[in-house]
């Protein structure tokens, strides 16, 4: 996932929040002049057969340019403590991330309690978390919508049409519920890198001594971009350009929700509920894809956070709102309670649903994969020499231009979803 530069601290911290915690405490007040210096924490203990992941980053300012950007914190030792008696160890995946052993899953009731000590000794913990039961998904539906994403959320030129999806469900009577809904995406990906003013070579690449932009291959397999030095002089500028690889293997591009979409029975308690809009999923394509709509059982720490993030983020902007503040989650520096520390850990159950969407009731162009997430159209590699463009002659033994392989990600996988059509 990218992270991008904004303008301002508090739209920083808003969309970092957005996009990086998916899993509240009363919110805590930060001053702006302090946000860019915090661990970030991201996790969610769940019923369901799938990895559970905690991540751990510190969002923080360039020294030098003063942007703010994000460094994933590596060498944790982390625990998740469940029933405050037994120790779950994570392992350190990539990326800030680590895992829980294989067979670990979350149960309804249980309570679970983050623990983490950074490689600086720090030590954290988050006050426990008990995971409340989940109603299911009684009935799900889906409408075609041409206008469904507002501007400018829609993507790449305009484009707004999405599928709505709409869920009911059967609110409890006995307990007060909170609710989130997030859904997934599954699409297709045919291209799996691009090389920006560089092509790509899977062995290393040797520049001749004497000739430029000749090239010979070695056997030390790298998977990269090659970037050829600037041209001598008498040669003629190589002009801005894009190449892109097909992916070697079957490969799948995973885009996930970002809006909180968050609700308390407060007023339908023991009510069934119907006709709430869980997902719009963007008409990027015409192929079909695979979308899995989830709705979690929230706690009310958890419900509290979110829902004065999202109040928050409604209300910026005008001559009469309240100042922004960064929000302070359920995690806290046992040796330091001055620190404070942005984000939520929490136990979540969940009722998913996988459903196929074959987009046949859609109407009109789509961008394409490809060009909604990327805004530009595909950049092939053209036969060699091209002197126009690029000045690059690999072996003639080597087959231009090669595949690349599919990077397993948060946002890529070569394995194929459970309920996916060939």
């Amino acid at each position: 996932m990218r992270i991008r530069t904004y303008r301002s601290n508090f739209s920083y911290l808003l969309c970092f929040t957005y996009f990086y915690l998916f899993s509240c405490v009363d919110p805590i007040s930060l001053p702006l002049d302090s946000v860019l210096d915090v661990v970030v924490v991201d996790g969610t203990i769940n019923n369901l057969d799938e990895p559970q992941m905690i991540r751990l980053l510190r969002s923080e300012a360039d020294r030098v340019t003063g942007l703010p950007g994000t460094l994933e914190l590596r060498g944790a030792r982390v625990n998740v403590i469940v029933d405050s008696t037994r120790r779950v160890a994570f392992t350190e995946g990539k990326e800030g991330f680590y895992l829980a052993p294989a067979d670990f899953r979350g149960q309804v009731g249980h309570t679970y309690q983050l623990e983490f000590t950074l490689s600086n000794g720090k030590l954290y913990q988050s006050k426990p978390e008990t995971m409340p039961t989940v109603p299911p998904i009684q009935q799900l539906r889906v409408r075609f919508n041409p206008n469904s994403l507002s501007l400018p959320t829609g993507k790449v030129g305009g484009y707004t049409a999405a599928h709505d999806f709409f869920v009911d469900w059967k609110d409890p009577a006995q307990t007060k519920n909170f609710y989130r809904w997030q859904w997934k995406l599954w699409e297709k990906q045919d291209w799996c890198k691009s090389c920006v003013q560089g092509a790509y070579s899977i062995y290393n690449v040797i520049p001749d001594p004497i000739y430029y932009g000749l090239v010979s291959l070695g056997n030390q397999v790298v998977e990269r971009c090659y970037y050829p030095p600037p041209p001598p002089p008498g040669y003629p500028p190589i002009n801005y350009f894009i190449f892109d690889y097909r992916c070697r293997t079957d490969c799948w591009e995973i885009l996930h929700s970002y809006d909180l979409n968050i609700f308390a029975d407060t007023y339908t308690n023991g009510s069934l509920n119907t006709g709430r809009r869980v997902a719009q999923i963007p008409f990027n394509d015409r192929a079909p894809c695979l979308v899995s709509i989830r709705q979690s059982a929230s706690t009310e720490g958890a419900y509290t956070y979110f829902k004065t993030l999202a109040d928050q983020s409604e209300r910026t902007g005008g001559l009469g709102d309240t100042p922004p503040v960064a929000l302070v989650g359920n995690v806290r520096n046992l040796s330091d309670v001055r620190e404070n520390v942005v984000g939520y850990f929490t136990a979540s159950a969940i009722s998913e649903i996988r459903y196929w969407l074959d987009r046949k009731d859609a109407e009109g162009v789509p961008p394409g994969l490809f060009m909604a997430l990327n805004g530009r159209e595909i950049g092939l590699e053209p036969p060699r020499p091209d002197p126009v463009n690029f000045y690059i002659q690999f072996p003639a033994s080597d087959r231009r231009p090669p595949s690349a392989p599919c990077v397993e990600s948060d946002t890529r996988t070569q394995t194929k979803p459970e309920g996916w059509r060939n």
